[in-house]
């Protein structure tokens, strides 16, 4: 069945199959969430069984992310003309069959062409599912409630990421991780012809293939920009990259507001609250992203905790998100949006303070209770915000809303680790102090990285390895301080724009 925007003013209640569809939908979302983190777990093992050079570990840890963020756009304005739920069923047969592909790749080439197709798949996954959930929950106080259990999945699979793929590389090869993907197509593919509706516009006309081209040439530039500055640094190659994707975005802009029937539709941003709920995503993301990666280098490289120990222990953290994700439609229907949204970032501002506070040694407990507050804090953006990006459209155009509030998603991850990444170095590299004694090859790597410093203290004597360490660690220490102070600014800020621009938002019981 094929159905439309509904036309009357009536909304329709939600009944066992939208909730139960919902389920489905929360399969993709918990899958993508997973398949961020466990790389990172299975790439050791991966590197010695298929022993790629440098640049091929980078691809392979990049091009995943760095083709969806390129084809969300496309993704959302595709399943606006072909429907959402074939688009939906289309991606999940191909993300089934990439991932086994994946999985038994024997060569680096393989793996970094099989994620790259891999990662254009799974950009058929999110617009669609965002796009549906819009669509099957007309009631606004219901739509808010699938909302906040979207985000719960997605939180809960960026925690349990670590666990699950630690367990599975305990007892498996390294390519079991990427086949956690199987089954749940497997359900989606049988689930979603049965419980999904279909949704498409009927007015869209062809897709213009050339806005498709320049929406890619103006999104893998910047975002390869970005990935180029946090790993070299400031530099001519990456900042051009960046520029050259950002003129070519301005063109995809000019001939999108020419065309009768554009890939996106820039009108949306003519919406206040649509616009400012997406200037929140990115910033938000900037900061989470940020610490949680100088925070999950804190918990092994200075705790010296095992991955799967330090993924327990951001479990904490995503059960907060989940809670505040579930309760944010609740006080949003008895207070506001904005009120709700702002108050959630202020909390998080205090989370991201106490963190400051860390220190080297003994810092667990607080920076655990920090982690714990900041996610509290920001579970209602996820839940709210990505209600507001999707609701704010026209149901007709659920796809490419979706896909911007997803592609602003990747866009303030790759910033966060771009310039939070690199502030932590910088703290680390000027903030060092070495014993005396120590090697000058031995001290240059020291000076480089944390991670440097644990290879070239190995072969050190006792006393020297253990001053080095603990100057390491105390200078990784202050960079995670100094990049909390700036998360606590950037949330306070945040948390300033959003109850001053969605004033409007009203409650999700308007309409």
């Amino acid at each position: 069945m094929t159905t439309h925007a509904p036309t009357t003013g009536v909304a329709r209640k939600a009944g066992p199959r939208e909730w139960t569809g919902l389920a489905v939908l929360a399969l993709p979302t918990l899958l993508l969430s997973l398949d961020q983190s466990v790389l990172f777990l299975a790439l050791p093992p991966l590197a010695e069984d298929l022993r790629p050079s440098g640049t091929q570990t980078l691809w392979i840890m990049d091009i995943y992310g760095f083709m969806m963020a390129g084809f969300l756009v496309t993704m959302g304005t595709l399943g606006d003309r072909i429907g959402r739920r074939r688009l939906l069923i289309t991606g999940a047969v191909v993300v089934g069959v990439t991932s086994v592909l994946t999985a038994y790749s024997t060569s680096a080439e393989m793996l970094i062409v099989s994620r790259a197709l891999l990662g254009i798949a799974a950009a058929t996954l999110m617009p669609s599912t965002l796009a549906l959930i819009g669509n099957m929950f007309e009631d606004p106080r219901e739509r808010g409630r699938a909302f906040a259990l979207w985000a719960s999945c997605f939180m809960a699979g960026t925690a349990l990421g670590p666990v699950i793929g630690g367990v599975l590389l305990e007892h498996f090869w390294w390519g079991s991780v990427f086949l956690l993907g199987v089954p749940v197509m497997v359900v989606l593919l049988i689930a979603a012809p049965l419980l999904l509706p279909e949704y498409r516009d009927a007015g869209a006309g062809r897709i213009d293939l050339f806005s498709v081209g320049l929406s890619l040439a103006a999104i893998l530039p910047v975002i390869h920009g970005l990935k180029e500055f946090t790993k070299h640094g400031w530099g001519p190659v990456p900042v051009l990259t960046a520029a050259a994707g950002a003129a070519v975005g301005v063109l995809f802009v000019r001939r999108q507001r020419k065309l009768t029937h554009p890939v996106l539709d820039v009108s949306l941003f003519r919406n206040r609250a649509f616009t400012s709920s997406l200037l929140i995503t990115t910033l938000l993301m900037v900061g989470v992203a940020g610490s949680y990666l100088l925070i999950t280098g804190f918990l092994q490289m200075v705790e010296g905790l095992s991955p799967v120990e330090a993924g327990l222990w951001m479990v904490p953290s995503a059960l907060a998100s989940i809670v505040s994700a579930m309760l944010a439609p609740t006080l949003a229907a008895r207070f506001s949006m904005a009120s709700v949204i702002a108050a959630g970032l202020a909390v998080a501002a205090g989370g991201y303070a106490l963190m400051a506070f860390v220190e080297p040694v003994g810092g667990l407990p607080l920076l655990v209770v920090g982690f714990v507050i900041c996610f509290f804090g920001t579970g209602p953006v996820g839940a709210l915000g990505t209600n507001l990006v999707v609701s704010s459209a026209p149901p007709e155009k659920g796809g490419s809303a979706a896909s911007l509030q997803e592609t602003s998603s990747h866009l303030g991850v790759a910033l966060g680790i771009a310039t939070m990444g690199s502030l932590g170095s910088l703290v680390y590299r000027e903030g060092i102090t070495l014993p005396g004694g120590v090697p000058a090859d031995v001290a240059e790597s020291a000076r480089g990285s944390l991670e440097g410093a644990l290879a070239v203290t190995r072969n050190l004597p006792a006393d020297a390895a253990r001053e080095t360490l603990a100057a390491a660690r105390e200078a990784y220490t202050s960079g995670l301080n100094t990049v909390a102070v700036v998360c606590a600014v950037f949330a306070a800020a945040t948390a300033l724009i959003a109850a001053t621009t969605l004033r409007r938002a009203g409650k999700p019981t308007d309409g």
